[in-house]
Parts: structure tokens; sequence; C-alpha cells
């Protein structure tokens, strides 16, 4: 074994320490280069990210300095002055119409009818036959009736003549005498019932729908047609209680119905029920009304205004310069401030809020928020924001449909 190894020599020695150093120093050659690319990456990121940012900072000074050398025109609006003046008051409620006069024809005895006077839905005066009924057997017993009355009056005068001359006694002069009396009562009686045949009505109005027919046999308290007076009515509606301190008998009442839209109906209270319902806490009103064309029929669904005394200088604007919303109600008020470059007024519009109160034949009455004498928007305030520059046009404010129950 010894004779195998063989004696190391300088030159192997060399070698291997040559090979040995050069695995060793072949990391410390790439770690520059490494160092060298990050350098690169992260200066190009910088460049990148440096770029963005002046690209972003460049944009938003460019935006503002357009928006700022660009200004939107003035907007174009109507105004109108803030007046002061009395304010209606109104007390509303619902209710209905109700005829003044209105029935059922009826017969107050049976048999059948043997003539028809009227025409349906025809006008009629008091007193005017409507319908026949048979009387053929009355008018017989009423004749019967007025024979038996002139021969009791024959006898009568017989009877007195003779007594007079003391042939004849007062006994027999007071049983004629009951003879006529017992004649004439059925005779009266017969002319009743001849008159209940015939059906008469019983005061001016209009016929509705006729609900006999000739021939027919038509019991007591059988319909036989309505009778309505439609120059007259009532209207009947109810008022909170707390109205009660401001309702008085004669006041005027404003009356609307949607079946003639624009219009207005004048009435009258003419009753106040003295008792207040529990339930509902109202109280009920009647209001008669004039009707002389017969428009409003009984039945009729109406809105009635009872007209109270007006509230004295309230200021008082077109509704449409208010802006109603759920956080509250507002007006654009119109400031001058300064003038522009051509020395004309410069206008500015600033939101405000107000309080509103009646609303009547398209105007407002505010509690609070303008005074009399300031310029509001009345149109346009849809493109306008607080401050917004405008400028007023000689166009009138949109005009809001009336309330015909508040004129």
């Amino acid at each position: 074994m010894d004779g195998d190894l063989k004696p190391l020599t300088t030159a192997d020695s060399a070698v291997e320490i040559g090979h040995g150093r050069g695995d060793i120093s072949r990391p410390a050659a790439r770690r520059p280069k490494t160092l060298r690319w990050l350098f690169i990456v992260g200066l190009l990121l910088a460049l990148v990210l440096g770029g963005l940012y002046g690209f972003n900072r460049f944009r938003e000074q460019a935006i503002a300095g357009y928006f700022a050398a660009n200004k939107p025109p003035p907007a174009q609006i109507a105004a109108v002055t803030a007046t002061t003046e009395a304010v209606p008051r109104f007390a509303s409620g619902i209710g209905s119409v109700e005829a003044v006069h209105q029935v059922t024809i009826t017969p107050e005895i049976g048999g059948r009818i043997t003539a028809i006077h009227f025409t349906a839905g025809g006008a009629v005066k008091a007193g005017d036959p409507l319908v026949q009924i048979n009387d053929a057997p009355e008018r017989g017993d009423l004749a019967n009736f007025e024979a038996q009355a002139r021969m009791a009056s024959i006898a009568l005068q017989r009877a007195t003549a003779l007594r007079e001359r003391q042939y004849a006694s007062q006994e027999t002069v007071d049983k004629d005498q009951m003879t006529l009396d017992q004649a004439r009562a059925g005779m009266i009686k017969t002319q009743a019932i001849i008159a209940q045949k015939q059906i008469r009505a019983p005061f001016d109005g209009r016929l509705g729908i006729r609900q006999v027919e000739l021939g027919q046999y038509v019991n007591p308290g059988a319909p036989v047609i309505t009778l309505t007076d439609l120059k007259q009515l009532y209207v009947n509606f109810t008022l909170p209680s707390t109205m009660r301190g401001e309702i008085k008998v004669g006041q005027e009442v404003n009356v609307a119905a949607d079946s003639f839209p624009g219009r207005s109906f004048k009435a009258k209270i003419a009753t106040i029920e003295p008792q207040i319902r529990a339930d509902t806490r109202t109280i009920s009103i009647q209001a008669t009304m004039p009707n002389p064309d017969e428009a409003l029929l009984p039945g009729s669904f109406v809105n009635a205004a009872v007209v109270l005394p007006t509230q004295p200088d309230q200021v008082v604007l077109p509704e449409t310069a208010v802006d109603y919303t759920l956080y509250g109600d507002s007006v654009y008020v119109v400031r001058e401030e300064g003038q522009d470059g051509s020395g004309k007024p410069l206008l500015k519009a600033y939101r405000t809020p107000v309080k509103t109160g009646a609303r009547w034949e398209g105007k407002v009455a505010l509690l609070s928020g303008v005074k009399p004498g300031d310029r509001v928007v009345a149109a346009g305030q849809v493109k306008l924001q607080n401050g917004s520059a405008v400028i007023v046009t000689g166009n009138p404010p949109p005009q809001i449909p009336a309330n015909p129950t508040l004129n």
C-alpha cells in the first residue's frame, strides 16, 4: 500500500489550489452585474412614476385653468317682486249634495192604473196630475150620497116648516138634520178617496224613471216615480271641531265638483249640528245652494270651502317660486353684487329657506324667509345652484290653474 502512494509534487498542489480559487471567485464576479440591473430598473420605474405624477398634475392644472377661464353664462330666469296683500282663508271639507225637496211618488190606496199623465224625466208643476187609479166605484158612491143629501135636505126643510106651525116635533127635525149630515159626511169621504186615486205632484220639480205601466194594479206604497226639485240643494259636509269658533250660520261656502272642473258654486251655511261626532271629532254642516241650471244632482261628491275672514299684510309670491322638498321649502332670492365687465349689474341667486302658509289661485303666502320688495326667482330654478349668476328675462312666470273651491 505504501507503494501505491505517490508523493505530492509542487505542480500538482498549485493546480488544485488554482482550481479552488476559480470556484470561489465566480459569485464575486456576478454581484456587481445584479446591482447594476437593479439600479437601472429602479431608475426606469422612478422615471415612469414621475412622468405619470407630472402628467396628472399638469392635467389637473389645465382643467382648473380651463374652467377658471370659461365660466358658464348666467342662467336666464323669470323673477317677481314679493308684495304684501290680504290673504283669503278657507276651512275646507268634503261632502255630498242632497235635494231640498225629493220624494218617491206612491199611491195611498191600491187600484188599477187607468191613465198616466206624465213623461219620464219631464218637469212638472205642483198639483199637476201624474197617475189616475180606477175610481169608478167611488164616483158611484158619491152620486148615491149626493142623492141622499138632496132628499135629506128636502125632508129637513119640510120638517122645519111644520115645526114652526106646531105640526111636527123637534125630534123629527133633528132626525132629518142627522140624515143630511150623514149624507154629507159620506160625500166628503168619497170625494177624499177619489182625490187619493188621482196622484198629483206635491211640488215643482223634475220626474225620474217611470216604474209603473198602464193597466197595472198597484198596492199602497208601491213606487211610481221619483220627483226632485233641483232648483235648491243642500250641501252636507264636515269640518274639524277645532274650526267651530270660526264657523257661523250665513257664511259663504265655495263648492266644487269633479263633474264640473274649474267651476265654483256658491252656497251659504244654513245649519250647524250642535253636537260633535265622538268618533271623528268633526262637526256636521249643512249649506243651501241655488242650482238654477240644474247642473249638480243629488248624491254628487263635492269639495266645500267655507270663506273665513282674510289675513292682512302677508308676503305673497307665485306658487311656482317655491321649491317644495322633503328637507323643507325654499326660494331663490336675487341679489345685486356689483357690476360685470360691461358695466351691467351682476345678479346672483341664493337659496333661502322659507315657511309657507295658505295657497290659493296659484299664489302662496310666506310666513318667514322673504321680505316685501325682495326679488325672487319664479321660473328657471332647476338650472340654478346657490350663488349662480342669473339674467332676469321679461317673460312672465307660468300660471298654475286655480282651485275652484278657493275662488
